[in-house]
């Protein structure tokens, strides 16, 4: 199927009459430009007409590949995304890396392990990858110095909650920049674990901020979540408590902390780490995504289960996200928030039933969509403020920089304090008072609202 896209159209609505003249088996889609929607019209006609399809890569895969030949592929669902392929300042990016020791935290997790990859492409001295999970991390060594022999990758083990591992692994490396990917990710889940979604997401991230300053980090880079804006989830709120810590943090390293992050014989005299956070949605592939999910149930005849008809969620691959967070942090001078263009927001329902059509199958038909609830602090429409509201262009056009309010670094001090208190007595409903006072947008949930309710009706019947 080739030509312009609009010609494009005119064969796939005549697909099924040209299969049948002319005995096609199988349909070459070379239409690199065409858009998500026009994708899943072309998958339709194919699935019409009876007839096999694999897609053609534009000109720049071919050009980074071995040949056309080899790169004929399947549609996959990131080509009914109709993501355009990221465009990278390569001198800003190979400057900030080459010849650096990097320490990537949360290294062997979906965006963590692809960061590795990205940067190892521009020659550090070393990777640091520090990972609490030991399997994941095991194959991801065997991967880097199988794909990049000439980058030494250095696996350690250990939490962010620890930090005296934490310091040793900073103190032995001394890396100049830091990828803080390592987080609770799953919004059900930390509504049900809301002191471990603050003892890893807020003083985690501290603890890492703290090691970085301590060991003379030029930069420090927070991956941070959609969900922080407004935020309806103890994962969100979390995240959006991080991303004000980093802040806070920023203005401390060329203060009193400077002190301690200062590396003369690198930086200068009086300079300190450089922090800046990095907002984006879903990645379509990580781990406990949807697609994932679907294909498990695809796979098992069906059903597939999506919370809501509306349910709509902003989607990237995987490295196009790796590719623009480095991208961003070349470009950051310290305290901002770097927000990606995610483009559209896409149906849950319609990625069901596109992934149910790249299966070969006929949804409603061979594989019923059944629809379960929204669940506990998920929101119908997530945000990322990306293109409008409360954001700044950058010389980049898939990045902007968010301008919305800060807080002192003192405040941030007060509340990490009554947030420790908080989780060592583990009151659920003074954790929701503190979070609710420092963010005045966040809405809990209705499920965490309900044990706040429990939490004071037995801190009442104990006479507390």
């Amino acid at each position: 199927m080739r030509g312009s896209t609009g010609k494009a159209q005119g064969c796939a609505d005549a697909l099924p009459a040209l299969a049948q003249k002319h005995a096609i088996e199988m349909v070459l889609i070379a239409i690199p430009s065409a858009t998500g929607q026009q994708m899943t019209q072309i998958l339709r006609r194919c699935h019409g007409a009876a007839v096999s399809y694999k897609t053609v890569p534009g000109l720049a895969e071919v050009i980074e590949g071995n040949g056309l030949a080899k790169q004929i592929r399947d549609v996959a669902v990131e080509d009914l995304l109709g993501r355009s392929p990221v465009r990278l300042d390569q001198a800003s990016i190979r400057a900030k890396l080459e010849d650096k020791v990097v320490l990537v935290t949360g290294a062997a997790g979906s965006i963590g392990a692809e960061l590795c990859r990205q940067i190892a492409k521009f020659r550090p001295a070393r990777i640091v990858a520090f990972e609490i999970a030991e399997t994941p991390l095991f194959y991801l060594e065997r991967e880097m110095r199988e794909r990049f022999p000439a980058v030494p990758f250095c696996p350690e083990i250990g939490s962010i909650q620890n930090p005296a591992r934490l310091h040793e692994v900073f103190a032995a490396y001394k890396p100049d920049v830091v990828y803080h990917a390592a987080a609770y990710k799953h919004v059900p889940m930390m509504e049900a674990h809301v002191f471990e979604a603050v003892e890893n997401n807020v003083l985690g991230t501290r603890n890492v901020a703290v090691a970085a300053i301590e060991s003379g980090a030029s930069d420090f880079v927070l991956i941070s979540s959609d969900k922080a804006v407004r935020p309806t989830s103890m994962m969100g709120a979390t995240k959006r408590v991080a991303e004000l810590l980093i802040l806070a943090l920023q203005a401390g390293s060329n203060g009193a902390a400077g002190v301690a992050g200062r590396r003369p014989d690198r930086d200068g005299p009086g300079s300190g780490t450089k922090f800046v956070s990095v907002r984006f949605g879903n990645v379509l592939g990580s781990s406990g995504s949807v697609i994932p999910i679907f294909k498990q149930q695809i796979a098992a005849g069906g059903p597939v289960t999506v919370t809501h008809r509306e349910m709509r969620r902003y989607f990237m691959t995987i490295p196009e996200a790796a590719q623009l967070v480095i991208q961003a942090a070349s470009m950051g001078k310290g305290g901002e928030i770097f927000v990606l263009d995610m483009g559209e927001p896409v149906k849950i329902v319609d990625l069901a039933r596109n992934l149910i059509l790249l299966s070969g199958l006929r949804p409603d038909q061979d594989i019923k969509i059944e629809f379960s609830g929204v669940r506990p602090g998920e929101k119908l429409y997530e945000e990322v403020a990306a293109l409008t509201e409360d954001t700044a262009p950058t010389y980049h056009e898939k990045i902007r920089i968010f301008t919305g309010g800060t807080t002192t670094a003192e405040t941030v001090e007060e509340i990490l304090t009554e947030l420790r208190e908080v989780n060592r007595v583990r009151n659920t409903a003074e954790l929701v008072m503190v979070l609710k006072e420092m963010l005045p947008d966040y809405s809990p949930s209705a499920h965490l609202l309900r044990r706040v309710v429990g939490t004071r009706a037995k801190y009442a019947v104990a006479g507390k």
